[in-house]
């Protein structure tokens, strides 16, 4: 069984620029570990194009972060995971999490869903 990735494109506030939220079956990522006043990724610096940036799968994966707290990832750490593709499926493995929060477990994505996924929250940040 997989699970299902969902991103919404967050609009600009005072503070920050267009932001993502991402939910794994649901249930919203960073909330639960990012204390009130903290940030999801910036939308142009996490989608940049596709094939790009950090949440693009590859067979190589590399590190994407999901959020920091509003004291910044350099004072009480970023939350961010592991990303690679295997074949047909995405994983997201490798938890880091701010001080004191518990790791969550690995997911895995149908990669076509997943690439859907980025490609939808892509269009809807570019329009």
């Amino acid at each position: 069984m997989f699970n299902r990735l969902g991103i919404s494109v967050l609009p600009p506030g005072p503070r920050w620029p267009a932001q993502l939220s991402f939910r794994i079956d649901g249930e919203e990522v960073a909330a639960a570990m990012i204390e009130e006043g903290g940030r999801g990724p910036f939308a142009e610096e996490a989608l940049p194009a596709e094939g790009q940036g950090p949440f693009w799968a590859t067979d190589e994966g590399r590190r994407a972060v999901l959020g920091e707290p509003e004291c910044t990832g350099g004072c009480c750490g970023y939350l961010s995971v592991f990303v690679q593709r295997h074949g047909e499926i995405v994983e997201w493995s490798d938890w880091q999490v701010p001080a004191d929060e518990a790791r969550p477990p690995a997911f895995h994505f149908d990669a076509d869903q997943y690439d859907a996924e980025l490609t939808r929250a892509l269009t809807a940040f570019a329009s």
